[in-house]
Parts: structure tokens; C-alpha cells; sequence
């Protein structure tokens, strides 16, 4: 009866992007709007839900991947040697899927300090396409929800698309940030 109840329970709200947005207050696709400013120098409050930054693009080399093979230990062969890989699904050596993510992170993450305090979390990462040298990354970060978490700050939850040249998902994945929120006195 229960599972039943929790059924009948179910609703399906049907809108454009735009409505569902306002209506649920999380992130809608196709409801984006772009970041005058970047969303790393506003504070909790200030962010709205489909905000959204694309990058600058950065293209993968063959260093990049040497490098991150030595620094991370990481001497899986679909990275590291050449025969094997072409004899690969892959057919060609690849970037680590954690290389891409690290390279997602430097390109949108503003340096210096500001109201996004820390990485909270990383939820429903999926890498989609393989990448390799030559391949070029760009990301596209939004705002997908946010939540108080206490009196000073609030967590937001940032939808991350990163794509290759072709604009084709090479991976998916929500960051969590805690943001620090607006002081007592301030404007609003």
C-alpha cells in the first residue's frame, strides 16, 4: 500500500524551462541566463538558479597527460603507452578522466578570495566521451540550486557540462560550494 500511495503521489508539472524554474526553484535546461559577473564573486544571495558561465577553452596536450600519469600515479595503459591504446575501445591514448575534471575546475574557478569558500561535494559525475591531445575543453557552469546551511553560509549546487571542439559532453557532474552569505547590516 505504501509503494501505491507513493505513486498516486506523483505529479508531472509540463512548462517551458522558464516556468518550471520559478515554480521549483532549481535549475531548469533551457532556462539559463548568462553571468554579467563571475558567479565565484557573488555571494550566496546574490546568485540566481540558471545562472550560467562558459569558460575560455584549453586544449589537452601530450605533456598534460604525461604529467598527470606522473603526479597522480595513475600509469593505466589506455594513458600511458601508445601500442596498447590504439588496440583499445579508445583507439588512440586518452586523458584521464580526473585530468578533465581538474582541467574543468581550472577553467572556471575565479583564484581570487571570495564568497565561494570551499568545494562541499561532487555528485553524479559521468565521463561520456573519451579525450585526448589536440582535443580542446570548454565548461559550462550553472546554477542549479541552492540551500542554506547555516547563519554565514549557503550551499549551492552548480550543474558542470564540460564539452570538447564539437561542442559534444565529454563530462557531467554538480559541484557543491559553500558560499558565504550576506553579514547582518549589509545591503542586500
Amino acid at each position: 500500500m505504501l509503494a501505491v500511495r507513493r505513486h498516486l503521489a506523483r505529479l508531472a508539472l509540463q512548462a517551458d524551462p522558464q516556468t518550471l524554474q520559478a515554480l521549483t526553484g532549481e535549475y531548469a535546461k533551457g532556462a539559463e541566463h548568462p553571468a554579467r559577473v563571475h558567479p565565484f564573486r557573488k555571494t550566496y544571495e546574490e546568485l540566481e538558479v540558471g545562472e550560467t558561465l562558459w569558460t575560455h577553452r584549453r586544449t589537452v596536450t601530450e605533456a598534460d597527460i604525461a604529467l598527470f600519469a606522473h603526479l597522480s600515479w595513475d600509469h593505466f595503459y589506455a594513458h600511458t603507452d601508445e601500442i596498447a591504446a590504439k588496440e583499445s575501445l579508445f583507439g588512440r591514448r586518452v586523458a584521464h578522466g580526473y585530468f578533465v575534471l581538474s582541467a574543468a575546475a581550472g577553467l572556471f574557478v575565479d583564484p581570487a578570495p571570495g564568497p565561494v569558500l570551499a568545494n562541499y561535494g561532487l555528485e553524479g559525475l559521468r565521463f561520456l566521451e573519451p579525450v585526448g591531445a589536440g582535443d580542446t575543453l570548454q565548461a559550462r557552469l550553472t546554477v542549479k540550486r541552492k540551500r542554506p546551511r547555516d547563519a554565514k553560509t549557503g550551499v549551492v549546487e552548480w550543474a558542470v557540462e564540460v564539452v570538447n571542439q564539437e561542442r559534444k559532453p565529454v563530462a557531467t557532474y554538480t559541484v557543491l560550494t559553500l558560499v558565504a552569505r550576506k553579514g547582518e547590516g549589509e545591503p542586500a
